[in-house]
């Protein structure tokens, strides 16, 4: 069984990753209180939030196997060697845990503030799951906000701390990649590594949209009506694209 080599390093990817859960779990507030105070989600997408109930949801599946299931972690050594130190923190596990709880209360406040959506509305955005998705059309919030030009409704502070919880996530996985002196951590850990990665790719996306792109102006609306939230962006060759659900 693997363990530290150096006392500090252990403390500090620790202290890392715990910064990491903090970050990454308060990042999910900001859009919370914002749709709270507006009483509104418009400029939110609800193909967004549903991706992101299913990313996390699967998350937690698999950091809680890797961190709780002896048979799972002996797999992990099997395949990558006994001599490596399982990579899925307490940090990973409570952080998945907390996601998938306000990713579905976000999910409940888009309910009860679009209630105009209605049950088959969402049914027929739940099938276009089922099929491939455009090229295009990978980040749906991202396309709400190109097509509007404009990101209000959705919250910087969430891309913010994001950013920060996906940066220090790394900085963890380094840390124990040198202690180690093993990489293996990065590509047996490939959930995390991409989740990361992706984050960060769209973290940055998202911040020159809000900063450059579509800086906001005092005209701005956060009543306007163009919710594309009732508007699948997914589309599929099954299920045409239409003005409405």
């Amino acid at each position: 069984m693997a363990s530290w080599n150096s006392v500090q390093l252990e403390v500090l990817y620790n202290v890392l990753g715990w910064v990491a859960f903090v970050a990454w779990s308060i990042s999910f507030y900001p859009q919370v209180i914002l749709n709270f105070r507006r009483k509104s989600v418009v400029g939110l997408n609800f193909d967004f939030v549903l991706m992101n109930l299913t990313k996390h949801s699967s998350y937690l599946i698999y950091n809680a196997s890797l961190f709780f299931s002896p048979t799972v972690q002996r797999q992990y050594r099997e395949k990558f060697g006994f001599n490596e130190m399982i990579p899925v923190a307490a940090n990973d596990v409570a952080f998945s845990m907390h996601a998938v709880l306000l990713t579905a209360f976000t999910l409940f406040q888009i309910a009860i503030y679009d209630l105009y959506i209605g049950i088959p509305g969402w049914l027929v955005q739940l099938q276009h799951y089922s099929g491939c998705y455009d090229s295009h059309q990978i980040h749906p919030q991202a396309i709400l906000n190109f097509r509007r030009k404009s990101t209000v409704g959705f919250s910087i502070g969430n891309i913010l701390l994001d950013f920060f919880g996906g940066v220090t996530n790394y900085g963890q996985m380094v840390v124990q990649s040198v202690d180690q002196n093993s990489w293996v951590n990065f590509y047996g850990n490939i959930g995390k590594t991409m989740i990361s990665l992706v984050s960060i790719f769209f973290d940055i996306l998202f911040m020159v949209q809000h900063y450059v792109l579509y800086r906001p102006k005092k005209t701005d609306d956060p009543s306007e009506p163009n919710v594309v939230s009732k508007e699948p962006l997914l589309e599929t060759s099954d299920h045409p694209h239409s003005d409405s659900v």
